[in-house]
C-alpha cells in the first residue's frame, strides 16, 4: 500500500476506501468559485462490482493499492473453484467461484481472463468484455414475426441462456458483451 493523493487519481487505480478495494472509474476536479476544490469520483468495489460516487477534497491522501494484471486461463472446474494457469510461469491457482460474479456463465475451458494480484492474493476477475459462443439450442423463429426487437431464449454452449434474434439458430457463432450479459451481434465464420 503506498500513500496517495487526489493529484494522482488516474482511471484504472486501485485504492482501498471504507476497508473495501474499489477501482476508479471516472474522476473530476471540481473547484466551485471560492468554495474548496474537491475531486468527484466512481468507484467500483472490486468484490461487489457495485459502482458508488464519491467526493474527496483535494490534496487528501488516499491508499493506493499496487495490484498486477496478470492474464491466466481457465482449465477446469473443481467442486467450487475454478483452476486457472498463469500463462507465462504455468503456475496453476484455485479461484472461488463467488469471486467469479455472474460472468461465470459465459466462461468455457481455454478462455483468457486478467487476474488482478496483490503480492500473490488474487483480489479480481476480469473476464474480455465480449465473449464469441456457439448457440447449443434456440426455438425456430417464427416465420412472419418480424416485429423489429423481437427475441427468443437460446442456450449458449456454457449452459448460460440469453435472449438473441429471431434470425439466431442453433450453431450460429454469437458475441455477447460479458458487462451485461446481452447479445451483441451474430459472428460470421
Amino acid at each position: 500500500m503506498a500513500n496517495a493523493t487526489t493529484a494522482d487519481f488516474r482511471n484504472g487505480m486501485v485504492i482501498r476506501f471504507n476497508n473495501d478495494l474499489y477501482i476508479i472509474t471516472e474522476f473530476h476536479h471540481v473547484s466551485p468559485g471560492n468554495w474548496r476544490a474537491f475531486v468527484r469520483t466512481r468507484l467500483k468495489n472490486i468484490k461487489s462490482g457495485r459502482v458508488i460516487e464519491q467526493r474527496f477534497r483535494a490534496g487528501e491522501e488516499v491508499d493506493e493499492v499496487r495490484v498486477e494484471h496478470q492474464n491466466w486461463q481457465f482449465l477446469y472446474v473443481d467442486g467450487d473453484d475454478y483452476i486457472f494457469m498463469n500463462t507465462e510461469t504455468f503456475d496453476q491457482q484455485p479461484v472461488p467461484k463467488s469471486m467469479l460474479g455472474d460472468a461465470i456463465k459465459f466462461l468455457k475451458e481455454q478462455d483468457e481472463v486478467e487476474l488482478l494480484v496483490e503480492s500473490e492474493n488474487i483480489i479480481a476477475v476480469e473476464l474480455p468484455n465480449f465473449l464469441e459462443l456457439t448457440v447449443e439450442s434456440a426455438e425456430p423463429g417464427v416465420r412472419g414475426d418480424t416485429a423489429t426487437n423481437v427475441t427468443k431464449p437460446a442456450t449458449l454452449e456454457t449452459g448460460a441462456t440469453i435472449n438473441v434474434p429471431l434470425f439466431i439458430n442453433p450453431g450460429d457463432k454469437i458475441r455477447i458483451d460479458t458487462r451485461s450479459g446481452q447479445y451483441v451481434e451474430r459472428v460470421k465464420a
